[in-house]
């Protein structure tokens, strides 16, 4: 019996060893060579003060501002993760038509995108489709008195296209965008 526990103490000794801490430490240690901004959360600063993560939404509500997709988790993202609310779910679709009624009447528009109505499973997306933001453009541009040209000069550019034209959908990081229109046209949009 014993011939079989040493072998076997010593390797779960060797694989904590090795899967716990020393393959942890070697990729964290290549992630801060490699990609440093990356391996810790893709923060942006201003003036030398964090306001956020490009890998983490947040909730915009000024109508000057682009607003992101609806967090089942309220974008806290302690509590991150889906609603759990299945496709057949009377909640679920009670949600999704309270949130298109009030696209419509923040937008006026009609039609309503896809994630400007569903919450992301993780309820922290930062990005929303260039439809969502398209379709925001003249709210933003007349709450910031600004030429509507300019506002989706500002979003173009804060466009992510698929990679090599072909690999994953379009999108808008929101924070991104924003700071573009608050370095833009500085002010009180409140």
């Amino acid at each position: 019996m014993r011939a079989f526990i040493r072998p076997a103490v010593a390797s779960l000794a060797v694989m904590i060893l090795l899967t716990g801490i020393a393959y942890p430490f070697a990729i964290t240690g290549i992630a801060q060579v490699a990609m440093p901004a990356r391996a810790n959360g893709s923060l942006i600063d201003r003036e030398g003060r964090v306001i956020g993560s490009a890998l983490i939404g947040q909730v915009f509500t000024a109508p000057g501002y682009f607003h992101p997709r609806p967090s089942a988790a309220g974008y806290d993202a302690s509590a991150a993760g889906a609603s759990n609310l299945g496709p057949t779910s009377a909640e679920l679709l009670a949600s999704i038509d309270d949130r298109a009624e009030a696209w419509r009447r923040e937008t006026g528009r009609t039609e309503v995108p896809q994630d400007a109505v569903t919450a992301s499973a993780s309820g922290l997306d930062p990005d929303i489709s260039p439809e969502n933001a398209r379709a925001q453009l003249t709210r933003v541009a007349e709450a910031r008195g600004a030429p509507r040209d300019e506002v989706l000069r500002i979003l173009d550019a804060a466009t992510t296209r698929p990679w090599l034209g072909i690999f994953g959908p379009a999108h808008v990081n929101v924070l991104e965008a924003n700071l573009a229109l608050d370095a833009a046209f500085p002010g009180d949009i409140e």
